[in-house]
């Protein structure tokens, strides 16, 4: 009989338990505004789009 009086103190601590990992807080971490996204996202296209880079021409030819 002694795990019905703790079943009620368990359940509830388990019931907070997972409230918390329903709703976690906002981690700590680096957000990146979409402006800055946009911006890397163009340089990052513009270089793969590039005109490759001309080789020096061979004199025996």
């Amino acid at each position: 009989m002694v795990t019905d009086r703790t079943a009620p103190v368990e359940t509830a601590g388990l019931a907070s338990e997972v409230e918390g990992l329903l709703s976690p807080a906002e981690p700590d971490g680096i957000y990146r505004d979409s402006r800055e996204c946009a911006g890397g996202l163009l340089a990052l296209g513009l270089i793969l789009f590039s005109p490759p880079t001309p080789r020096p021409k061979s004199g025996d030819r």
